[in-house]
C-alpha cells in the first residue's frame, strides 16, 4: 500500500474538515459535511487500513510477530512501521475531529463566542484531550449561564 498517499490525503481531509469548521457558517448541512465526509471517511479509511494489515498485528498460532498492546516496547513496534504510523494518525485524526464538531455543537448550543470557542478547537486539533478538557472546564459555567445542564 502506498502509505505515503494514503497519510497525506487523510491530512489533507482532516485538515479541510477543521478549517469548515472553526472558519465557516455552521449550517446544518456544512456539520453533517464535517461529520459524514470528515469523520466518517477517516473512519473509513482507519478500519480498510486495520483490516488490510490486521494479519501483521494480531499474534499468529504461538504469538510471534503479534501485536503487543501491554508494554511500551509493543507498542513502539507497531509504530515502527508507515503502516502502523498512518494507521495511527487517522485513528488521532478522527477521534480529534469528531471531538472538535461535539465541542463546535455544543458551545454554539450554549451561545459560546466562535471567538472563545477558535483557540479551544485548535487545542482540541493539535492536542485533543487537551481541548476536550478545556471545552469540559469551561462547559458547565456556560450551562450554568443558561440554567440548565445537558
Amino acid at each position: 500500500m502506498a502509505w505515503d498517499f494514503v497519510f497525506s490525503a487523510v491530512n489533507m481531509l482532516a485538515l479541510a474538515a477543521w478549517v469548515m469548521l472553526v472558519f465557516l457558517p455552521r449550517w446544518p448541512a456544512l456539520l453533517s459535511a464535517v461529520l459524514f465526509l470528515g469523520v466518517g471517511i477517516l473512519c473509513l479509511v482507519y478500519s480498510v487500513s486495520l483490516i488490510g494489515v490486521m494479519g501483521g498485528f494480531l499474534p499468529s498460532g504461538g504469538g510471534e510477530g503479534g501485536a503487543d498492546f501491554s508494554s511500551i516496547e509493543g507498542v513502539r513496534a507497531i509504530f515502527s512501521s508507515d503502516g502502523g504510523v498512518t494507521i495511527g494518525w487517522t485513528h488521532y485524526l478522527a477521534f480529534d475531529l469528531f471531538a472538535g464538531l461535539w465541542i463546535a455543537r455544543d458551545a454554539d448550543a450554549k451561545g459560546v463566542s466562535r471567538f472563545i470557542q477558535a483557540p479551544i478547537l485548535f487545542a482540541t486539533l493539535m492536542a485533543g484531550p487537551l481541548g476536550l478538557g478545556l471545552w469540559l472546564m469551561l462547559r458547565e459555567p456556560a450551562a450554568r449561564r443558561q440554567g440548565r445542564f445537558q
